[in-house]
């Protein structure tokens, strides 16, 4: 009887202390809405202080009016890139999901592990790529050129490394498995950033997984678009960026859940 009554508070101290360890695990893998009340005024262009003319967060949607954004074009006042970033927090493994929609003949793009003090999100990280796959070409006669340089067999065409869901210039997304609602209708992505691991998702289907500390990621990397970009993918932690690239376009249910 007397053993018991020394072991009882010794069991209750382990399991409070397993319950607190618990409790501090669920909390720091807690998913965060980037669009939350206490979130959403924490977006602002790459290196500035402000959203950049344009963007505007309205009923609990952040979109860009490219008209306001021609508009604008010449505003001295604003000092940044068009592109924005959450600078709330960085993230390192983590699940993002975000519906988004864009302009007919739209491209944009979702970035990771952004850091600041570069020229910009795209020429250091990793893009999860949008775009209008079935109207951008025939509205971009300067896509031949752009992609000539490239060696494209079909320059005038989009190439399977700047569609919809893919890992830009990097993975292809699956062709054969890829739902893509149209401009002007809502999609839904999602990233999965883990060890040895990164998966992009469209409409509920993984359409691109690779492992970026493989041998085949540096042979891309140094064979494509980034052979000459030292910085490119080389930050393993950093923010949640968003690209404007001269096209309307809208985000909303930004939801980001740690998973380290």
């Amino acid at each position: 009887m007397k053993f018991k009554q020394l072991l009882n508070p010794v069991i209750w101290i382990s399991l409070l202390f397993v319950s607190n360890a618990f409790s501090a695990l669920a909390q720091k893998n807690k998913t965060i809405n980037l669009l939350s009340k206490e979130n959403a005024s924490q977006w602002r262009g790459y290196g500035a202080k402000t959203l950049p003319p344009g963007w505007i967060l309205s009923n609990n949607m952040l979109w860009v009016d490219n008209d306001k954004v021609n508009e604008k074009v010449n505003d001295v006042s604003y000092k940044g890139s068009r592109d924005i970033i959450f600078p709330g927090q960085e993230f390192e493994y983590f699940e993002l999901t975000i519906d988004w929609k864009i302009g007919k003949g739209g491209n944009s793009g979702i970035f990771y592990h952004v850091k600041e003090g570069h020229g910009g999100p795209s020429s250091i990280s990793p893009e999860y790529q949008l775009i209008d796959d079935e109207n951008y070409a025939q509205m971009h006669s300067n896509l031949k050129d752009y992609n000539a340089q490239f060696g494209a067999k079909n320059p005038e065409q989009l190439q399977d490394w700047q569609k919809t869901g893919a890992d830009y210039a990097m993975h292809p997304a699956d062709e054969s498995k890829k739902v893509l609602h149209p401009a002007g209708q809502w999609n839904t992505t999602k990233i999965v950033v883990a060890p040895g691991r990164i998966e992009h998702w469209l409409n509920g289907v993984k359409i691109v997984s690779f492992d970026p500390d493989s041998q085949d990621w540096q042979a891309r990397k140094q064979a494509g678009k980034w052979a000459k970009s030292a910085d490119y993918g080389k930050f393993k932690t950093g923010y949640i960026g968003l690209q404007y690239h001269g096209s309307s376009l809208w985000f909303r249910n930004i939801k980001v859940k740690p998973l380290k």
